[in-house]
């Protein structure tokens, strides 16, 4: 019975991938207070970070540059080095097209330094031939709505000023008039939340231009329980009981899930779709993501509003897929990115 109930949410994995996803479903129950905050030590503890490096790991370098010393914001810029390149030729290359990417962990937890996200924006610069900005936002709950939403803003606005471009022997010059936002699950909402800001605010944008964006596997909800959650009850990575602890973390006091931050359909949260300036989007979807159903109808909402929608469906994947590169959907999802990002758009 127990092997029968796993079969429908999980598809087959790993021992080390399972005892990967354990260990972080445990790590996220055990750092959520009931008091409605984190225990951030904890945190710290369980999730140390992975250091910038300026020599190439897989072909990727990095380093981390200030976005906003007032916030203070930072981001980790990762960029290909191509093999046999030699530092000081930059002024040689051409301009790499930009990802601003938002990592995932339900608006409260890891960090562009975490060792998932820093290998996947290496896998995403390595693909798509691109350089990838992962911002650093502030977490709830310490940091509530639209914090995050503010600060991904305020990375758009940092690459708009070319005298913001690292202008450092090795490192690439940045194209801003094809720009991408990007994220999965809550960064993946919060992409979308600042491509909405962006389209309404396009005019004061002197040079970036958004020419796409990719939502992988975007955090939203409501009130109601879909079939999706009823059905996948005990898949990976997402639970009811944590979404909504996490939903209650980021929210305004009082808010409920009906806010604009989680119901992309509610007319605050539709506003600015409808631009010129709203880019097209990719949607990525996964079988065994009990979040799926709210995942479709934000496609029908963009749809909707007369938007560009491209889906990638992959009906054996579960809730963050695309960290795992011993997943066929991973390696899929990164040719797709190369390929939206070498487009510019679908």
């Amino acid at each position: 019975m127990h092997s029968e109930k796993a079969k429908t949410v999980a598809p087959p994995m790993t021992w080390p991938t399972r005892l990967f996803i354990l260990a972080v479903g445990c790590g996220a129950d055990a750092t959520c207070r009931v008091d409605g905050i984190v225990s951030r030590r904890l945190i710290d503890f369980l999730d140390q970070p992975v250091p910038p490096s300026a020599a190439p790991r897989k072909g990727v370098a990095t380093r981390d540059v200030d976005v906003d010393t007032a916030i203070p914001l930072r981001a980790r810029l990762f960029y290909p080095c191509p093999t046999g390149g030699e530092p000081g030729d930059a002024d040689v290359k051409a301009p790499l097209p930009v990802v601003v990417f938002f990592h995932g962990g339900g608006f409260a937890y890891l960090s562009t330094a975490s060792r998932a996200y820093d290998a996947a924006c290496r896998r995403i610069a390595r693909y798509a031939g691109a350089a990838v900005l992962s911002v650093d936002y502030r977490r709830s709950p310490e940091h509530r709505y639209p914090t995050p939403y503010d600060d991904g803003l305020v990375a758009l606005r940092f690459l708009d000023d070319p005298n913001n471009h690292p202008l450092d022997a090795g490192v690439p010059p940045l194209d801003v008039t094809r720009c991408f936002v990007a994220g999965d699950s809550a960064g993946a909402n919060i992409a979308h939340h600042v491509a909405r800001r962006y389209a309404l605010a396009s005019t004061t944008f002197a040079t970036l231009r958004l020419a796409g964006l990719i939502a992988i596997q975007p955090f939203f909800g409501g009130e109601e329980r879909t079939p999706a959650e009823l059905r996948l009850v005990g898949a990976p990575i997402v639970s009811v009981p944590r979404t909504d602890w996490l939903w209650r973390a980021f929210l305004p006091p009082g808010a409920d899930r009906t806010h604009e931050a989680a119901h992309a359909a509610s007319p605050a949260g539709a506003a600015g779709i409808d631009s010129p300036a709203f880019p097209p989007a990719t949607v990525v979807i996964g079988g065994y993501d009990p979040l799926q159903d709210w995942q479709r109808s934000y496609c029908d909402t963009l749809r909707g509003k007369g938007k560009s929608v491209r889906v990638l469906d992959y009906p054996d994947a579960i809730h963050a897929f695309y960290i795992f590169p011993e997943f066929a959907e991973s390696r899929d999802l990164m040719l797709r990115i190369k390929e939206i990002v070498a487009g510019g758009e679908h």
